[in-house]
């Protein structure tokens, strides 16, 4: 698993092998002893194998590819509806419509759901994850039929491999790593932990293909901008109130 775990690569391409409902259930079984708050599994997942409901997922996740491509879609959502449903017809009083029990619910989900990406990826399967999830989480609502208390957190597309890409560069260990307290990062330490990123031919090759200056350019003037983070947050903060969270 260890080694697994540091050859891990996403997979955006995938064979055209299904994946059966016994070894997908065995997965899904092995993610719910994950840890989770309090035990309560705040969580829930949809499973989408049916091609027309990929097919309406796909515009909420900006149609790529790996949404229609994969054999399965998994939707990984924060859930204290069933909590609540189940405090209730026991003559209990649960508080959870709001942001703490949001971030618990949301912790849930992504232990839930790095846990069957570790195990799907043991069983040779590849995942990719989605950030796209919360962008337009009003629609996967809409089309997953989610109720009050449950958001979508995350997407995981899941598939027999039909590729072998690079493995993603990573910033050194010291570069997240904090002994006892956090040590400020100075300018020649910001320097020494992002030079052999910047230094990557593909990284290089993406600055020239954007017209910018620098890599870092290429995240804040492009791909994740002020203007489109502050729009997402809004909408996003609207999804939570319509949901109860708020």
């Amino acid at each position: 698993m260890i080694d697994i775990m540091k050859n891990r690569r996403t997979i955006r391409k995938y064979a055209n092998r299904d994946i059966s409902e016994t070894l997908l259930e065995d997965l899904l079984e092995v993610a719910a002893q994950a840890s989770n708050t309090g035990n309560m599994q705040l969580y829930s997942v949809v499973v989408t194998r049916d091609e027309a409901m990929k097919a309406k997922l796909a515009p909420a996740h900006f149609n790529q590819p790996m949404i229609t491509g994969a054999s399965i879609v998994l939707t990984f959502c924060a859930d204290a509806n069933r909590f609540v449903k189940w405090a209730e017809q026991r003559k209990a009083v649960a508080g959870f419509d709001n942001m703490q029990t949001f971030i618990a619910a949301t912790i849930d989900s992504m232990l839930f759901a790095q846990s069957f990406c570790n195990a799907a990826e043991e069983k040779g399967l590849g995942i990719c994850y989605l950030g796209t999830t919360t962008y337009n989480a009003d629609q996967i609502i809409d089309i997953l039929n989610l109720p009050r208390l449950v958001v979508p957190i995350t997407t995981v597309t899941v598939g027999y491999p039909a590729e072998e890409p690079a493995q993603p560069e990573r910033l050194p260990l010291a570069a997240v790593i904090h002994q006892e307290k956090y040590t400020d990062y100075t300018p020649a330490s910001i320097d020494a932990f992002y030079c052999d990123k910047e230094a990557l031919e593909v990284n290089k090759q993406f600055v020239k293909e954007n017209g910018k200056e620098t890599l870092a350019q290429v995240f804040t003037d492009v791909r994740y901008t002020k203007a489109n983070n502050e729009y997402f947050s809004e909408v996003f903060m609207k999804v939570l109130q319509k949901q109860g969270f708020m």
